[in-house]
């Protein structure tokens, strides 16, 4: 048996302490540096120039170098979180869900479905608040404000007619400049109007100007002009076209037979600058050239890039139609395949954070998917610039 003095048995004894909690200091703080990355403690990128929404689609050498910069100075969660918006309000999440989305660093934007004006100007500011204090990009926020649906989907907003009241092409620029003058006080930057389907559809059909065929194009025209000319950005909707096809996709899968008759809607708007396109559930069917091989549209790559990307030349924001709709909801990770056909926002997933866990997962794995990710995020970054969100 080894004999210690007393002297030396306090000795060893308080140099074993000491190198205990040099160890366990040691300890706690590379648990620190685990919980808590650099990036949280980094200041949320910025620009110093302002740009407006009439440079998105100019070739812009200082506003490419801009998008580029943010990009490079967000890590892999939060580019993923660009892509991804789901919806707050009655038929959406909860408070509590955005709420922890937006700790979780998950999203990047949320659309306001179903509630009051005021509501809704109160979950931006605090949306906002909250986004600042973690160190998020501001988000994108939108609404269905159509004329037809506005004031039902925004309880309080402005009284507007309805797309088949109106009768005159300046009431149509009314409507827009009315809609938008509400959605700017509450703080929605981003419109999913107009209706561009013609109106043979029972779902869609009422809230276009597709009731009057001659006067479809120019009076989407006029409402998408004058909604940007307000710094909103517009969305034509339902690509490739939904007027056309009998069913519901709410509920389920719909589909084209043959040849894509509502396309021709699309090039002048697209010609005239509109800022964003939504992407329909719908699957095309016996067309050699678009076939989506039972998918929906926004899960194509045939119809999201080839057509609307590289043949009609679309260079804004692609988002998909809302992803829990009965049309593509039972697609195994319908997220993914979005993405990889070309959208670049994911609208209304069922469960933002799981979508996130996929769509990141497959960024880190697959080089090509890599690209069209980084793409989509650069492409919402712009509209956040242009929109004046980073200055």
């Amino acid at each position: 048996m080894l004999y210690l003095s007393k002297s030396n048995f306090m000795k060893t004894f308080f140099s074993g302490l000491f190198l205990s909690l040099l160890l366990f200091q040691s300890c706690a703080q590379d648990q620190t540096n685990r919980e808590t990355t650099p990036e949280q403690n980094k200041p949320r990128p910025k620009v110093n120039k302002s740009f407006t929404l009439n440079d998105y689609l100019s070739e812009n050498k200082e506003l490419n170098a801009q998008v580029e910069s943010v990009f490079k100075q967000l890590n892999e969660n939060q580019i993923i979180a660009q892509l991804i918006m789901p919806a707050v309000g009655k038929y959406g999440q909860t408070r509590e869900t955005i709420d922890q989305h937006i700790k979780d660093g998950v999203i990047g934007g949320v659309l306001m479905l179903n509630g009051t004006k005021d509501e809704f100007t109160g979950f931006i500011k605090s949306f906002e608040a909250k986004n600042k204090e973690f160190g998020n990009l501001p988000f994108l926020y939108s609404a269905d404000a159509e004329p037809s649906l506005v004031n039902r989907k925004i309880n309080g907003s402005t009284l507007v007619k309805k797309a088949s009241e109106i009768s005159t092409y300046d009431q149509v620029v009314e409507v827009a400049k009315t809609i938008s003058d509400d959605l700017n006080a509450i703080g929605i930057n981003y419109n999913f109007a107009p209706v561009v389907d013609v109106a043979g559809n029972a779902t869609v059909g009422y809230r276009g100007f597709g009731s009057k065929p001659e006067q479809l194009i120019p009076w989407s025209n006029a409402f998408i002009q004058e909604t940007q000319k307000q710094g909103i950005i517009a969305t034509a909707k339902h690509f490739p076209g939904h007027g056309l096809v009998s069913g519901d996709t709410h509920k389920s899968l719909q589909m084209i037979d043959g040849e894509l008759k509502e396309i021709k809607n699309y090039p002048e708007l697209i010609k005239n600058g509109v800022l964003s396109i939504m992407v329909a559930h719908i699957a095309v069917q016996n067309n050699a050239k678009y076939n989506t091989n039972g998918l929906p549209s926004t899960c194509s790559e045939k119809i999201v890039t080839d057509l609307l990307r590289k043949e009609l030349g679309f260079k804004g924001l692609i988002v998909t139609d809302a992803m829990n709709m009965g049309g593509v909801v039972s697609v195994p990770q319908s997220a993914t395949k979005a993405i990889q056909a070309g959208c670049d926002i994911v609208l209304m997933p069922l469960d933002a954070k799981k979508t996130h866990a996929e769509l990141l997962a497959m960024y880190k794995k697959d080089e090509s998917f890599r690209a069209k990710v980084k793409a989509a995020a650069m492409n919402v970054i712009r509209m956040k610039i242009c929109l004046g969100l980073l200055k």
